[in-house]
């Protein structure tokens, strides 16, 4: 603690005694001046007496001349030279005239350097310029490999809501060189806050090379002076800022993935393989992972719901469903009346009467789907079960433990040892499964257990999140429950589920390692403490996530809307390299925790890590399969007696047919954005001639046009009308 005060007191000094450089500059409210004092130059925002930051940009050197620079578009540029290298930075301001800011600062070393240490670059500042008179409170801040950010509130003097974001993608050079990775480097103590660069201080070849720019921070700043003091509020306001900041960075283009052909590949390989299937009562039943683990209620019925949606889709039952249905009587137990995890004839190595809290709801949900879908079997067998899923909420109080003794509750693991809490967002799905129930049944006591539920997580704000997929369906669940009641206090719970979720992602592009073989843009860790992502609890987030939006609609606030937007639009890009067929064989780890990975079979790997080591240690999910048919069904769209399909990367609303060869249809998201909208061949016939217009009569003409697909840049948003040849 000693050493952030001194960091602090460094910070106090240089603001007094530095060197002013050039004029000050002002921008949404804030005078900001440029100041060098010894090895570092200072970039100091001031709100009057309200306080400001300082930005610290160290030049390790005292020798180092620094020059103010005048450069388009910038606030303030600066030049500083030394024996060392060139660094340059440049401050620049919101158009909107919006206090949100962008601070770059590049590197050329006149030789190959090795940079030991970096000071962090944040300190707040009190009354008269002094961090130690500062005052707040870190709300969030960047959890392992996760989106550099750091959120907090700036109490004394009351200057409002800051957040912090390092743009990670920029510095991929930097950890590249220096052999280093970016885990938990954003946060820090008060006041000394902000991007920690990783570094080896003990390793002299972990160095800059000569002659080449570096990105050393891309720093991106958003101050609200209303600081939102209630949680609901608050993550609305973290949610905004996020989105304001998410506007202004460097994006992935999107790559179209053949879904529809990995989903046929998928329902192969399932009814096929060996390695998927084994039978127990003369029934079939699917391993959770290739040739390995007892088959389980929640594998059965995850496979059984993405089955049946194909099968809508296709217009055409596939015999799959029927084959997997026939055997889900064998999870329930008449004496407890649940689904069980295990068949009766689990191996001695399991114990048959413990359940993870989520392992529970994962089935009903699934369950429920088919039995909305007009299934009697599994609406008999889920209002069976349903209650037993009541008592087990209730005696746990709607804050659920790690995992428990379905016989008696007893408690077997209380809390993960990473954050010591349960499994805090079970309510989120548990409140969604009720939700279901309602719509079955009419009954209202479906509806006091979502609420129940929901207003148990009150409090948790930036720990919500346990596991991804769980809080998707929590944010989902509020929406659903404000629909219903028109209680607008759950549209604004919805908000902290979604700021839980995002606070997990990785807004950044990793290059690291064996990462470059795949994307992680806009990925969530699929545990709060997990080191990977995990394609489960990404595909069921995107469906959790297009049923928030379809509830949701216009009345959620623009920022929420888009990264669920573009969450999901990522997904159907990214999601691609969790299949091993796509993936270099040296990219994927030679031993598994769980069974093993066959590259020609079409099931994903669980794990992909963005500090790029091996990818499939954990296993190759069979539990994973529907990922691909769940990706199909929502972003290919059938359009009857037309020889092609169309593709959208944002989910389609109100598509219309209005004559045998016109349609009429809306893109979902923000229009600030493109989406890729493409008509796929799906047959021997050639693609007839097809115009794209906007509702004003605007033709968009095709940006790529092939004899297998036109696709065409759109704005989302945007009503459109197809007709075609």
């Amino acid at each position: 603690m000693e050493s952030l005060r001194l960091e602090a007191i460094e910070a106090r000094e240089a603001i007094a005694r530095g060197k002013r450089l050039g004029q000050d500059s002002a921008h949404a409210g804030f005078l900001i001046e440029l100041v060098h004092y010894n090895a570092d130059v200072w970039i100091v925002l001031r709100c009057g007496d309200s306080g400001g930051i300082a930005l610290r940009a160290p030049l390790f050197t005292a020798s180092a001349s620094v020059t103010r620079k005048r450069q388009k578009g910038c606030l303030i540029a600066w030049e500083a030279q030394s024996e060392i290298g060139r660094f340059t930075g440049e401050l620049t301001g919101e158009k909107t005239g919006l206090a949100q800011f962008a601070y770059r600062i590049h590197f050329t070393a006149a030789q190959t350097v090795h940079l030991p240490y970096f000071p962090r670059d944040l300190i707040p500042l009190g009354k008269g310029g002094d961090p130690l008179a500062a005052r707040g409170t870190i709300e969030a801040k960047q959890r392992k490999l996760n989106t550099g950010l750091c959120y907090l509130e700036l109490e004394r003097p009351k200057l409002g809501k800051l957040l912090y974001v390092q743009n990670l993608t920029a510095l991929n050079p930097y950890f590249l060189a220096t052999g280093t990775k970016p885990e938990s480097v954003v946060g820090g103590e008060w006041p000394v806050l902000g991007y920690l660069a990783p570094t080896q201080p003990g390793d002299p070849s972990a160095a800059i090379p000569a002659g080449q720019e570096t990105v050393l921070y891309d720093t991106h700043l958003v101050f609200r002076r209303k600081a939102q003091e209630d949680e609901a509020e608050s993550a609305w306001q973290f949610l905004d800022m996020l989105g304001a900041i998410y506007r202004n960075l460097d994006k992935p283009r999107t790559v179209r993935r053949p879904w529809i052909e990995r989903s046929r590949r998928t329902l192969r390989d399932l009814a096929r393989s060996p390695k998927a299937r084994e039978q127990h009562y003369g029934e079939v039943y699917f391993h959770p992972y290739t040739s390995a683990e007892y088959p389980d209620s929640m594998v059965q019925l995850t496979l059984a719901s993405a089955i049946h949606d194909w099968g809508v889709w296709q217009g055409k039952v596939h015999p799959l469903g029927a084959e997997i249905r026939r055997g889900l009587e064998k999870f329930y137990d008449p004496q407890l009346k649940t689904l069980r995890r295990y068949l009766p004839d689990v191996g001695s190595d399991k114990n048959p009467d413990a359940v993870d809290s989520w392992y529970l709801y994962h089935p009903l949900l699934n369950l429920s789907n088919l039995a909305l879908a007009g299934d009697q079997d599994a609406k008999a067998l889920f209002l069976r079960t349903i209650d037993y899923g009541i008592r087990a909420a209730q005696h746990f109080q709607y804050k659920w433990p790690i995992q428990y003794d379905v016989t008696d509750f007893t408690v077997i693991t209380p809390v993960a040892p990473a954050d010591n809490l349960g499994q805090t967002d079970v309510g989120g799905i548990y409140a969604w499964v009720t939700l279901q129930a309602f719509e079955l049944t009419g009954e209202v006591r479906f509806l006091d257990e979502a609420r129940n539920a929901l207003e148990a997580a009150r409090g948790m704000r930036f720990d919500l999140n346990y596991q991804a997929n769980l809080t998707a369906w929590g944010a989902a669940a509020c929406i659903r429950l404000w629909r219903i009641t028109n209680c607008k206090t759950y549209l604004a719970l919805s908000y902290v589920y979604l700021a839980s979720f995002f606070h997990n992602a990785q807004i950044w592009e990793s290059e690291l390692g064996l990462a470059r073989h795949y994307s992680n843009f806009m990925a969530v860790t699929c545990l709060q403490d997990a080191p990977y992502m995990a394609l489960y609890e990404c595909f069921d987030s995107y469906a959790a996530f297009e049923r928030f939006l379809d509830l949701g609609g216009p009345d959620l606030i623009p920022s929420a809307k888009m990264l669920v937007s573009e969450f999901c639009r990522y997904a159907l890009h990214r999601a691609w390299f969790y299949y091993p067929d796509t993936l270099p064989k040296e990219a994927i780890a030679a031993k598994q925790r769980n069974g093993e990975i066959d590259r020609a079979l079409s099931f994903p790997v669980e794990d992909l890590y963005p500090d790029g080591q091996p990818a499939g240690q954990v296993g190759q999910e069979v539990y994973g399969a529907g990922a691909a048919i769940v990706f199909a069904t929502r972003a290919y769209h059938r359009v009857p007696g037309a020889p092609f399909v169309i593709f959208c990367d944002y989910f389609l609303r109100a598509v219309t047919r209005i004559d045998d060869r016109t349609l009429s249809l809306k893109i979902d998201g923000e229009d600030n954005h493109v989406a890729r909208f493409a008509l796929v061949r799906t047959g021997r016939a050639p693609l007839p001639d097809a115009i794209v217009r906007k509702l004003s009569g605007e033709v968009i003409t095709a940006s790529t046009a092939t004899a297998d697909e036109l696709c065409y840049d759109v704005p989302p948003f945007t009503g459109l009308v197809l007709s075609w040849g």
